[in-house]
């Protein structure tokens, strides 16, 4: 059994029947052309060294080296071979809180067709994973409620896979209840006195539901830091809801317009003696990242898997030997085949 470490490459498999549609796209088109000039039967007599079955073999060469190289680039592993071994690191935890309201449906920039500041903040979240090194992350998305997605954990290859999948539908209650995010982060992290924590809540800043600067007070008591990445251009932008230029609109027909509130962010950030740094500044990971180097790191236990063995060295090898008989194979017929008929007693 075999699992991939890179499985989104096998969407390239579209490819197979794509190339074998041209294929006979072009021997039909070929087939056609031919006929204007003559009977088929009579012209092949013409053609003694064109072989009726070459292009289909090296066409099915072809579609199978295809195959082999989306696997290749998919790097098959075989599954059951991973061990788990503990080790101790220093690190921190950190929870992540990301905001999944409908405002977040908004443009991240000045330009409404541009990304949308939830699918910013997705990437922006997945490089800052990349650059926790030995820390411990989890997850909670958050509207009108909040709701643990990963808990605290060392498995960033899992964390960073459901990333893909934070829509606003996660969430059933609309709304942007930062302070229930806050608390509930709060809870999130181990026991462990000794492990430095912070949060770190990824959001436009506007809080209709609660006191989240109250929340964030109540953390920072715990030892809890608190820095804000606040998404979204301060001009703000409408809120689409579909593919086909619809937004949403208030009980006037007026077109809603949903911009980023900075002074709760900041606020929020002060009191939980952190940072608030804009995602519209090109340095704001490096910022957090900073930020949370101050924190003086402990020991904790990581869970480290060694990879599963690569399968793919041997469907390169495979590939290698295709692309060597296809090269070899001519359209032609072999010399010493041409006179014998396979078909006929």
């Amino acid at each position: 059994m075999f699992s991939f470490a890179n499985p989104q490459y096998l969407y390239l498999l579209i490819l197979i029947p794509i190339v074998f549609g041209l294929f006979l796209f072009a021997r039909l088109r070929r087939k056609k052309k031919l006929s204007e000039y003559g009977q088929l039967g009579i012209l092949a007599e013409q053609m003694p060294d064109v072989s009726k079955y070459k292009p289909w073999i090296k066409i099915s060469l072809q579609l199978f080296l295809i195959l082999t190289i989306v696997i290749i680039l998919a790097r098959p592993r075989a599954m059951g071979t991973s061990k788990a071994e503990k080790i101790k690191v220093q690190g921190i935890e950190v929870m992540i809180a990301l905001d999944v309201s409908n405002s977040m449906l908004a443009s991240a920039s000045d330009d409404p067709t541009g990304v949308s500041r939830l699918q910013k903040s997705k990437l922006l979240l997945e490089r800052l994973i990349d650059k926790l090194g030995d820390d411990k992350v989890g997850l909670i998305v958050f509207a009108g409620d909040a709701y643990t997605q990963i808990p605290i954990t060392a498995d960033f290859v899992s964390a960073k896979m459901f990333l893909s999948n934070i829509d606003p539908s996660m969430v059933p209650t609309q709304g942007t209840a930062i302070g229930a995010a806050i608390k509930m982060a709060s809870n999130s992290f181990t026991a462990d006195e000794k492990s430095q924590k912070s949060i770190i809540l990824i959001t436009d800043g506007e809080n209709f539901e609660d006191d989240a600067v109250g929340a964030a007070k109540d953390a920072y008591e715990k030892g809890i830091q608190i820095n804000v990445l606040g998404i979204g251009s301060p001009k703000g932008g409408p809120i689409p809801l579909d593919k086909n230029g619809q937004y949403l609109k208030d009980e006037y027909g007026n077109i809603v317009i949903t911009k980023p509130d900075e002074n709760i962010g900041k606020g929020i950030a002060q009191a939980g003696k952190g940072t608030y740094v804009s995602a519209n500044n090109n340095d704001a990971l490096n910022v957090l990242v900073s930020r949370l180097k101050e924190l003086s790191k402990s020991t904790i236990e990581k869970n480290v898997f060694s990879p599963n063995d690569e399968q793919f060295p041997i469907f390169a090898t495979i590939a290698l030997l295709i692309l060597i008989i296809d090269m070899i194979i001519l359209d032609r017929k072999i010399s010493w085949l041409k006179n014998i008929n396979f078909f006929n007693k």
